[in-house]
């Protein structure tokens, strides 16, 4: 008898310390941390490993049109090899904010996900502003407009 597939995506008790200083790129490291200070200031939640490489702040409960839920992270990211990935609005980024990534500065946008090679290269006040709109969607505080 087939049994649903399990999300892999959930909180663990992997510590994000230890997550986090493992990275071998010491920009990478230094980036993160960064990054981790303004989620959770952005937040008001502790960092917590989602699955063994993500690094979520808080979370929501999502269902699909599918009739498909789950929990997600509020927020999240990733730092990857290539990337520093940031977990924002699920689906359709650059037609929700659109104007914003014209002023954030060098990335790639995924569905719901921005690439980005360094902070230091990114406003950050325009990064905060898309952390803080994917926090209020995601509470249920704001719609995802095309702003």
């Amino acid at each position: 008898m087939a049994t649903a597939k399990q999300p892999v995506t959930v909180p663990t008790v992997i510590s994000v310390d230890d997550f986090l200083a493992s990275n071998p790129d010491e920009r990478r490291r230094a980036d993160a941390g960064r990054l981790r200070a303004i989620m959770g200031e952005l937040t008001g939640e502790p960092a917590v490993m989602w699955g063994p490489s993500i690094v979520g702040f808080g979370s929501y409960h999502y269902t699909y049109e599918s009739g498909r839920s789950g929990d997600a992270p509020l927020v999240g990211f990733s730092p990857r090899k290539q990337h520093l990935v940031v977990y924002l609005t699920g689906g359709g980024l650059e037609e929700r904010y659109g104007a914003l990534l014209a002023r954030l500065g060098p990335h790639r946008a995924g569905k719901g996900c921005l690439y980005l090679k360094r902070l230091d290269d990114v406003d950050e006040s325009v990064l905060r502003q898309l952390i803080e709109r994917t926090v209020r969607v995601h509470r249920g505080v704001d719609r995802a407009s095309r702003r």
